[in-house]
């Protein structure tokens, strides 16, 4: 292994929504994982629910949409060595032999771990993470570290769109235009769906929405409930996304599908919705949640980044974050005050 310092950089979450800086230990890889020196770390909103939300763990270092370079390995790597550009898949492998993994539906594996980086693996807002050769993804020729940063959250938007079954010439409602919301505007545009609607009470971010190509930008008071359970709304579409993760917004989004539509949960919160069992029955909707990704999301969202049909610049802040900003990016983030991915820089 090459000579590395003995310790690193890291954000280390303390609680009671506070970070610190701090010089940890650099983890020292095992048989069969790289170490990674860290180029770009994107902010996600499960970090926002860890730090802001309190539901993280004091002590832990966050950070899982991540790219970098190998600088030593533990052996048995199957062929990635020292100097290697790559983006980096944050779930363990799949066991690829449960029912669901046999099926083609590797995000509901029988075996998966928790969200975010690994158990109690050290994440990748630090300078250095140790990780399985197995996540390891090759990044494009043409696509940047920086861009590739990227890849799990447009893998994620990918999966939403997938579930959702819209197909050109259909409608989309996209509640929240935060990071995977902008990122599902994105896409759906980039693949023909010219029937966009937006709904966010953030003006930075609805001017985002426009300029992703929304055909309609909306605030959430602006969409207006059918009067009843038989009706639908007057703009009603075939298929929601609903990416802000609270509870109201799940609720109104059922109201805006037409008969036979589906409502895709791609946000994370901590408060359940309440549907309107009744209004489902009638007009036979379609409610499914999207955890993760495709099998082969994160290998289609580097293609899509290398396509160039996606417009990066304005998914993600122009100005990256030091460590030291972490903690003002979460909060901007939290208020709706930033509007798109931020990628904090370790070194």
């Amino acid at each position: 292994m090459a000579a590395l310092p003995a310790s690193m950089r890291a954000a280390v979450y303390r609680g009671d929504k506070t970070i610190s800086v701090d010089s940890l230990p650099i983890p020292r890889p095992g048989p069969g994982q790289v170490l990674i020196e860290v180029s770009h770390c994107g902010i996600c909103g499960t970090d926002l629910h860890l730090v802001m939300e309190g539901m993280g763990q004091p002590g832990s270092v966050g950070g899982h949409e991540y790219t970098g370079r190998i600088v030593a390995h533990g052996g048995d790597t199957a062929g990635w060595k020292v100097g290697d550009a790559v983006a980096v898949d944050p779930n363990p492998p799949k066991c690829g032999r449960c029912e669901y993994c046999r099926a083609g539906r590797a995000a509901l594996c029988a075996e998966r771990g928790s969200i975010g980086a690994g158990g109690e693996r050290t994440g990748a807002f630090a300078e250095y993470t140790a990780v399985d050769a197995q996540q390891l993804l090759q990044i494009p020729s043409g696509v940047s570290l920086r861009d590739a940063a990227i890849m799990e959250p447009v893998a994620v938007a990918l999966h939403g769109i997938s579930l959702s079954g819209i197909e050109e010439g259909n409608s989309a409602l996209v509640i929240g235009a935060g990071p995977i919301g902008a990122m599902t505007i994105a896409i759906l545009r980039a693949r023909g769906i010219e029937d966009v609607c937006v709904s966010e009470p953030s003006p930075l971010r609805r001017a985002l929405a426009e300029r992703l190509g929304a055909r309609r930008v909306v605030s959430p008071d602006d969409l207006v409930a059918p009067e009843s359970i038989f009706d639908v709304a007057e703009d009603a579409v075939d298929a929601v996304f609903e990416c802000s993760g609270r509870r109201s917004a799940a609720e109104q989004g059922l109201e805006q599908l037409r008969r036979g539509g589906t409502l895709v949960l791609v946000g994370t919160g901590v408060t359940r919705p309440r549907f309107d069992t009744m209004r489902i029955l009638l007009n036979e909707l379609h409610i499914t949640g999207a955890y993760n990704y495709d099998p082969d999301g994160l290998a289609e969202a580097l293609s899509l980044l290398k396509s160039g049909s996606i417009p990066v610049a304005d998914l993600v802040e122009r100005r990256d974050v030091p460590l030291e900003g972490l903690f003002d990016s979460l909060e901007g983030l939290f208020a709706g005050k930033i509007g798109g991915k931020v990628l904090v820089v370790p070194h």
